[in-house]
């Protein structure tokens, strides 16, 4: 069966960026470097623009690197094109679809492709081509040199606003405050993974999942590789500034007790406060006469402590929430749809 594929043009700038363009178009079969089964993951949210580009620029770097690949596109949820689009191209040996039945979310969107996945080396990416599929051979040649991480580590923020570069330094300088745990900064989803890191990821059973945080609480050998993010060519990032820091506040309470210890300070802080002060107002009548006064002061000391009780209580109730999740036991995702062969029929993969 023949299949024309509804694909856009590559972009030069894309192209040239990636691949030398007599080699990723000649027709020599040339020896490839990887006798090796190599999975690529790509999440998605109606991205089917960006993945007309992305996967024809996949399969010709693969298919020149290794003997054995299969890209995974897991969706999450998408309303454009991007189930009509995979239709065609998972008629295609290599490629495989895990459509969810809803928006789930990014973490379980990449955890259903990790799940889904066979080969013994497998590359997450995203895919708004603003990963460059050129470091895939970096990352081989680390990975066949003995590390079982190879995580891309993004080498400047200056496209992004001094808010969100401040947000996430402090972001990771209190998450490497987890004991154990030491999350590199700067460095995301754009990594490859030896097969027993990806199965030790997938063995780990909690719900609320916190990928970067779990990359480095699995541990194994890891290596950065430093690369600049290209631009994104179609659609706008769907990360706003509430997702970010509902991702960045599931990550610390997730790895993290600082929180609970923070409020614990607190409380103690203002009790010797407040013990210090009504050691003054009993002093200061005993020796002078003085009757305590001044109502106002009063009235504004109880609505700050009612505030810091609040705020105390909703930081005790992020981690409650997090208990609840985990103890429903409900399935990270729900797939609605499997398409496309796995590259070895004897692994079992996938869950919900």
């Amino acid at each position: 069966m023949h299949i024309q594929f509804r694909s856009d043009p590559i972009p030069q700038q894309v192209l040239a960026k990636t691949y030398p363009l007599d080699s990723l178009w000649s027709s020599k079969a040339a020896a490839v470097p990887y006798d090796t089964c190599v999975t690529c993951v790509i999440p998605c949210l109606n991205e089917a623009e960006n993945l007309r580009i992305l996967l024809p620029l996949l399969r010709s770097r693969l298919s020149a690197l290794c003997t054995s690949w299969e890209i995974i596109v897991a969706d999450d949820g998408s309303t454009d094109g991007t189930e009509a689009l995979m239709a065609e191209w998972t008629q295609h040996r290599g490629f495989r679809y895990v459509q969810l039945s809803r928006n789930f979310g990014k973490e379980a969107a990449l955890s259903a492709g990790l799940e889904a996945a066979t080969g013994n080396a497998v590359i997450c990416l995203d895919a708004d081509l603003q990963h460059p599929p050129a470091l895939i051979e970096q990352m081989l040649a680390r990975w066949a040199a003995g590390a079982e991480m190879v995580y891309a580590v993004r080498e400047t923020r200056a496209d992004e606003s001094w808010v969100k570069r401040s947000g996430a330094r402090w972001f990771y300088k209190l998450l490497s405050s987890a004991r154990g745990v030491d999350v590199p900064a700067h460095a995301g989803d754009f990594r490859l993974m030896d097969r027993g890191v990806v199965d030790a990821l997938i063995a780990l059973p909690e719900r609320t999942r916190f990928m970067k945080g779990l990359y480095a609480w699995v541990g194994f050998k890891g290596e950065a590789l430093p690369y600049t993010p290209d631009e994104r060519l179609h659609g706008d990032s769907r990360f706003s500034g509430m997702r970010l820091f509902r991702l960045a506040l599931d990550g610390l309470t997730a790895f993290t007790t600082w929180p609970l210890r923070l409020v614990s300070l607190v409380g103690v802080v203002f009790a010797m406060l407040g013990m210090s002060y009504a050691a003054y107002l009993v002093g200061e009548y005993l020796l002078s006469g003085n009757p305590v006064s001044g109502w106002t002061t009063i009235v504004t000391a109880v609505l700050f402590f009612a505030g810091v009780n609040l705020i105390s209580l909703g930081v005790v109730g992020e981690y409650v929430a997090r208990i609840f999740d985990e103890v429903k036991g409900r399935p990270l995702y729900v797939v609605r749809r499997r398409q496309g062969v796995a590259s070895r029929a004897d692994k079992a993969t996938g869950t919900g």
